[in-house]
């Protein structure tokens, strides 16, 4: 059986990064994203559809997003999809589905200045890998449950 799981999206942050550190210092970033569909309904009337998307960026490429980055920003996100689930300070189970960047690279440019454009590539570390669901913190299980 043939598995496969890439996700490619362009939108822009609803809010400013969130940067966070693991207890090892592995640098993390949360990402707000909003995805607009527009389209046809039966009616053909146009519509417009949001997709809110959390997109989470590792390593230095983290302290690079939460550099350049702020709400509005336009940004291209690759990567794939990963669920995470722990238990919060009430004990109730909890559940996120996101999208784990593997490259981000910036789009359009910042306002009062000339056009900036990045694209860092970073490959998922040891200790990335043994972190993940280390960074999590209240504040993050509070963002959750306004999810």
């Amino acid at each position: 059986m043939a598995n496969f799981n890439k996700v490619l999206l362009i939108g822009n942050l609803t809010k400013d990064p969130e940067l966070r550190y693991t207890p090892q210092g592995t640098a993390v970033v949360n990402l707000r994203l909003a995805v607009n569909r527009k389209f046809k309904d039966k009616n053909q009337e146009w519509k417009d559809e949001v997709c809110y998307v959390t997109v989470v960026v590792w390593d230095k490429q983290a302290e690079t997003c939460n550099q350049y980055l702020k709400k509005g920003s336009q940004l291209f996100a690759e990567g794939r999809l990963q669920s995470r689930s722990w238990e919060d300070a009430a004990g109730q189970k909890r559940n996120v589905l996101e999208v784990r960047a593997e490259r981000v690279q910036f789009l359009g440019s910042p306002s009062g200045s000339t056009k900036v454009s990045a694209d860092v590539q970073t490959e998922p570390s040891q200790e990335e890998a043994s972190t993940e669901n280390v960074w999590l913190s209240e504040s993050e299980d509070k963002l959750n449950e306004n999810q």
